[in-house]
């Protein structure tokens, strides 16, 4: 069984959110690493809310800086809507078995 690599983080009201690293990556186009996480609730549509940030993986203590850039958006919806897509497939190819 793979391990979660889960984080904590306060809200405004000081209440302990945990959240659960989906997935790391390092941009070549941006130099900057993100992290894509979600804290498993879920909006309005029963979607689970994901949310992006830029970390820097080196430091000892990870603080997580908000992206401010559409450019970088758009780069993290792109790799989000391949890995749903090879979710997909792979869903896909099981019930055809």
């Amino acid at each position: 069984m793979e391990e979660r690599m889960t984080f904590k983080v306060f809200d405004d009201n000081g209440k302990e959110i945990e959240c659960e690293v989906l997935f790391t990556f390092e941009s070549d186009e941006t130099g900057k690493n993100y992290m894509v996480y979600t804290d498993n609730t879920k909006d309005e549509e029963g979607n689970i809310k994901v949310y992006a940030a830029i970390y820097e993986p080196d430091k000892d203590e990870t603080k997580l800086e908000p992206i401010t850039s559409d450019h970088e958006w758009s780069i993290i919806e792109k790799i989000l809507e391949e890995l749903q897509e090879e979710a997909k497939k792979s869903v896909e190819e099981g019930e055809d078995e």
